[in-house]
């Protein structure tokens, strides 16, 4: 190879290099702008969770929680703030005692008084301030109501409705995927279509067949339906899943004499770790956070869950924004440390999914 060819050579992956080196800096920080965007309402919840109510809503709004200094006088508390007068004179310390719009009536730290107060404008005057986290507001937001009744509650809905719905979609996408029998396809895609029906058409005959059962004010409406097919969407995941794994498994199973429960229990459940965790996640997070349905069938407080136990903050008049914002990143924590943990195998049974249809 000539020096003039080697050189050119050397010129276009130098200019290879560099492209691909901006595309993918751009691609990152596209990612990285979508991911602040998406962040910041969670940001925004446990910076507020620390907060005072005063400062929750200040605007405009900051992500670290700040407090306001003060200083008592009189038996009064007052904002300590730093005044600089006009005509370059050094800054002085002051006490906020009123304020209207536009100016702050202040009076010196030091030797102050009513008789020593003055309306200044309120751009020479800055409020004292340190960050201050307020650790406290989420004692006081678990205590404000019997969460640790809601917490059991929560566990035992969420722990049976994941056992209910692992096992009764694995069993039907079983019979969609390994069994033979005829209008197996043509059901499937029924099943499949119940996907496209929103659960508000169907929420007043539901609740009129459990009224009709009597289990209103039970946890039998929110248990009971998953043990009875677990979903449409858990019964395709089951099932595309199934299909990546070679038949031959049941074809040497049924010549050692295992029936099809056998097969199903014994050879195939044991492969299924990455679809099990991933739809074990998927029911915790569905369980965990939901809202309408407990609230729907359940009146009694001590049978409340997590999601519904919340709406103890809000007031007809005013709502505890701080301890709404605590309580609520209490009960986000777990759904965060699930995800965490079982990411690796959702993403693993998400990529053999879609190989074979």
């Amino acid at each position: 190879m000539s020096p003039s060819v080697r050189g050119r050579m050397k010129q276009h992956l130098c200019r290879y290099s560099v492209q691909n080196g901006l595309r993918r800096a751009l691609t990152y920080a596209a990612l990285l702008l979508g991911a602040a965007v998406y962040l910041l309402p969670f940001l925004w919840m446990v910076s507020s969770s620390f907060k005072d109510l005063e400062t929750v809503f200040e605007y405009p709004p900051t992500l670290l929680p700040m407090e306001t200094l003060t200083a008592e006088r009189g038996g009064k508390r007052y904002k300590l703030a730093d005044y600089t007068p006009p005509g370059g004179q050094p800054v002085r310390s002051v006490l906020i005692a009123d304020q209207r719009p536009g100016q702050y009536r202040v009076e010196p730290v030091g030797a102050g008084g009513p008789q020593a107060r003055e309306w200044v404008a309120a751009s020479a005057v800055e409020v004292r301030r340190r960050i201050h986290f307020r650790v406290e507001n989420y004692r006081a937001a678990w205590t404000a109501a019997p969460f640790t009744q809601f917490l059991m509650n929560t566990l035992i809905i969420t722990g049976l409705g994941i056992l209910g719905q692992v096992l009764s979609a694995s069993l039907v996408a079983f019979g969609f995927a390994r069994l033979r029998w005829p209008g197996r396809n043509l059901l499937f895609l029924v099943v499949l279509a119940t996907m496209m029906l929103p659960g508000e058409v169907t929420m007043i005959p539901t609740y009129l067949i459990f009224r009709r059962l009597g289990w209103i004010d039970t946890f039998l409406p929110l248990i009971v339906p998953s043990f009875l097919g677990g979903g449409a969407f858990s019964i395709f995941l089951f099932r595309q899943f199934f299909m990546t794994l070679p038949r031959e498994l049941d074809e040497a199973a049924r010549v050692d004499g295992c029936s099809s429960f056998a097969i199903y229990w014994h050879i195939l459940m044991p492969l299924c770790k990455p679809i099990l965790a991933t739809l074990a996640v998927f029911s915790f997070v569905a369980n965990w956070n939901d809202f309408l349905t407990p609230l729907i069938y359940l009146n009694s407080a001590d049978k409340f869950t997590l999601a519904v136990g919340l709406r103890f903050f809000q007031g007809v008049y005013n709502t505890e924004m701080q301890l709404l914002m605590a309580a609520s990143t209490l009960v986000l924590l777990p759904v965060l440390l699930v995800f965490f943990l079982g990411q690796r195998y959702f993403v693993k049974s998400i990529v053999l999914t879609g190989i074979k249809g």
